[in-house]
């Protein structure tokens, strides 16, 4: 069934003007096919974690509110999809990390800055990397590599400002953080877990972090 949004991003007349005319004028997205891959992109996030990576494209084009047609003029495959999620993903938690680490650089308290971090992480579904990332081919790919690498180093320094200002146990890795935050962000089987829920779960852990013993 064809739907608004799948007839709003088909060229009409105009958009082969530079064409008619001889010029050559670079290529720029419709803002309406922006908008259309952007809510693919958040539905099909929130899909994979709740159903793992064969999460039906039928429910993620119901969720972004456009039609099967539209979903896949944006992405031709389940494959092309997971890894615009990937990237989107780790690019928006890492601006977050870098965010908070120049804020915290500029004087701000680490503590907060550590603790807005990890919960703009957990609304961003940082678990629905877990079962994209195991065993794709892609998740090597340059771009992930580089936003994955600056999403690491922004997170190190955060934590590692967060220790010198007293805010964070001197045993607790990144690692430890993003395990956490994953297994947060993915719903057990059966459990009706509300986002308040598990932002007052993450905030139990952040305070758990402060304890010296």
């Amino acid at each position: 069934m064809t739907t608004v949004a799948d007839t709003t991003e088909t060229a009409g007349p105009t958009a082969r003007t530079g064409e008619a005319t001889g010029g050559a004028r670079p290529h720029r997205p419709r803002a309406d096919a922006v908008r259309n891959r952007e809510r693919i992109v958040a539905a099909a996030r929130d899909a994979f974690v709740e159903y793992g990576p064969e999460a039906p494209l039928d429910e993620i084009a119901r969720r972004a509110g456009i039609g099967n047609a539209t979903l896949y003029r944006h992405f031709a495959d389940r494959h092309a999809l997971a890894h615009a999620v990937l990237l989107s993903v780790v690019t928006r938690t890492a601006d977050r990390a870098v965010a908070e680490a120049a804020n915290v650089a500029a004087g701000g308290d680490a503590s907060a800055a550590l603790g807005r971090f990890a919960h703009a992480a957990v609304d961003e579904n940082v678990g629905a990397l877990c079962g994209l990332l195991v065993g794709r081919a892609d998740a090597h790919s340059p771009e992930l590599t580089a936003q994955k690498a600056r999403f690491e180093a922004a997170v190190e320094e955060l934590m590692a400002r967060a220790r010198s200002a007293g805010a964070l146990r001197a045993g607790v890795t990144r690692t430890d953080l993003m395990v956490v935050l994953s297994r947060l962000t993915r719903p057990l089987p059966g459990v009706d877990c509300p986002g308040d829920d598990v932002h007052r779960h993450l905030q139990l852990f952040l305070d758990g972090l402060t304890n010296q013993q």
